[in-house]
């Protein structure tokens, strides 16, 4: 493996690597409609393979990205999300079959403890969730054989205890996605139906400020549907409407259609990769400092970093201040798939060299058989 020199900005990748990835068993990749932490394993997939390494990624039997894949579940397993046996069924199968793959890039739970088993794989994790009391035990418990990503600064700091390899930020490809130059009237709030990420704030913002809102979420499990119903339906009618989950190019053409987003999470959030999918679509955000919000968006700039759902009233009719080519611009800079590539390939690189040791520590095509899918 060698890395070439870099001329005139161009990066220019690490050749040769074997990269395994592991995707969670309970969304295809790409996901059809919700699905963040696959839209991310997509995009690295096919990045890593665009720069020329070899690539295999572990996933369901009805995934469609267009790299090499092995599944041992013919379909996601979406109805039994959290369900031990079906994680631990794909992640024994994945462990199985790159064996001799340079670096394994797992996305699922169970899979670095599993990982174990194997001390001489290079075994790289990513978490996409909270390091939150369950988590850090997890995590602190796989740390000396898996090397750890976090996706935002402000969930590395949470890690207590974790050695974090690096901070790595999602990115995205702007030149897929459409530029809303001329907005529609309405904004948009784009996620799960979850307290948490704050449909219903929305709603109490859009009604405040007077202006329409869409609210466009998934709705599946027993709770999201039990906090639309008491919290979310009662607000709608009139200029705020449900518009139901929404995915692939339905979703971006809502996003840059949208005047701004509406992101009122109250919660210490890992990344939110809906804002930069905003962005990336010329459409400012607005939402509260909390988590990874104040990594994304600049204030004033790209958005409104607003501290209560009073300010985010106002802020709402000052987005035309905002030029939206500026917010597309800093995805095209500082969010861009080529990046979050070329930051995991250094990564990567580092650990096959020898140096496995952490960057940061806080205190305390390969058809081999039944199931290949190239």
């Amino acid at each position: 493996m060698s890395k070439g020199a870099g001329l005139g900005g161009t990066i220019h990748y690490f050749s040769g690597m074997r990269i395994a990835l592991i995707a969670p068993p309970w969304v295809p990749v790409p996901p059809p409609l919700y699905g963040g932490t696959e839209t991310v394993v997509d995009r690295l997939a096919r990045g890593f393979h665009g720069a020329g390494h070899e690539v295999l990624l572990c996933t369901t039997g009805d995934s469609t990205c267009p790299v090499p894949r092995h599944f041992v579940l013919e379909r996601s397993e979406h109805l039994r999300m959290g369900v031990v046996v079906p994680e631990l069924r794909h992640v024994i199968d994945a462990y199985r079959t790159v064996q001799d793959f340079d670096i394994v890039h797992d996305h699922t739970m169970a899979g670095p403890i599993y990982a174990q088993r194997f001390p001489d794989l290079t075994t790289v994790t990513t978490n996409h969730g909270p390091f939150n009391d369950e988590l850090l035990d997890i995590y602190r418990a796989v740390a000396p054989w898996v090397s750890i990503i976090a996706i935002s600064q402000s969930q590395a700091d949470h890690a207590v205890g974790v050695p974090i390899a690096r901070v790595i930020h999602h990115g995205i490809d702007v030149a897929d996605l459409p530029f809303g130059e001329q907005p529609d009237e309405y904004f948009l709030f784009l996620g799960r139906m979850a307290p948490d990420k704050g449909a219903r704030r929305a709603a109490l913002v859009a009604r405040q400020a007077g202006v329409p809102l869409l609210i466009a979420a998934k709705m599946r499990e027993p709770l999201e549907l039990e906090y639309f119903d008491e919290q979310v339906k009662p607000l709608l009618g009139g200029e705020i409407q449900y518009v139901g989950e929404v995915g692939g190019s339905e979703k971006f053409d809502l996003l840059a259609r949208a005047r701004g987003l509406l992101n009122p999470i109250r919660w210490v959030e890992p990344f939110g990769l809906v804002m930069i999918e905003a962005l990336g679509c010329g459409t400012p955000v607005l939402t509260f400092r909390s988590g990874a919000a104040p990594e994304i968006v600049d204030h004033g700039v790209t958005g409104f970093l607003c501290e209560d759902r009073d300010e985010m009233a106002v802020a709402v009719h000052r987005v035309a201040e905002l030029d939206r080519k500026a917010c597309r611009a800093v995805v095209e800079t500082r969010f861009s798939t080529e990046r979050m590539v070329g930051d995991h390939l250094e990564l990567f690189e580092s650990l096959l060299g020898g140096d496995r040791r952490p960057a940061t520590a806080l205190p305390a095509p390969r058809p081999t058989g039944a199931g290949e899918a190239l």
